[in-house]
């Protein structure tokens, strides 16, 4: 789906050949959220993470349970699913945009399904990328280094 200079955040599941920017150089120090209610898949987050050398790696099984920490802890990065029961990804979402001791943290959206209406809500909402299921290591890597890149160059 288009070439890998394309700028779009919404490539699905697009991996890049761009060297890793600065993150390479932060993975062991930065401090990651994943959200997901499905225990599976949060071990399987895990897992790549730590695969690809980030260690500071907390969990919350749905949108509730991660607010009070990221209210109450320091967070690099979020990575939530989109369905979840209680708060949904997006509305987790526009919680953290809507916050301004939060509004900085960089998204990234997983979803099984990749419906261009929930791809243009979540972007409408501010989600810096997302991701469809399932995923490599290779391919949240590629997904997380362009969300620095593009922040890193604002």
């Amino acid at each position: 789906m288009g070439d890998n200079s394309s700028p779009n955040p919404f490539e699905h599941n697009q991996e890049s050949s761009d060297p890793v920017s600065s993150v390479s150089g932060l993975r062991s120090e930065m401090r990651i959220l994943v959200v997901e209610d499905f225990s599976t898949m949060r071990r399987i987050i895990r897992n790549l993470l730590g695969d690809l050398g980030y260690r500071y790696i907390s969990e919350a099984d749905d949108g509730l349970a991660a607010l009070p920490m990221l209210h109450n802890q320091h967070f690099d990065f979020v990575i939530t699913d989109l369905l979840m029961p209680h708060m949904s990804g997006l509305e987790l979402l526009r919680a953290i945009r809507a916050d301004r001791r939060l509004c900085h943290i960089p998204v990234l959206m997983i979803t099984a399904d990749a419906h261009r209406e929930q791809i243009i809500e979540a972007a409408e909402a501010g989600v810096n990328g997302y991701i469809v299921k399932p995923f490599t290591a290779a391919m949240l890597e590629s997904k997380i280094t362009r969300i620095f890149a593009r922040v890193d160059g604002e």
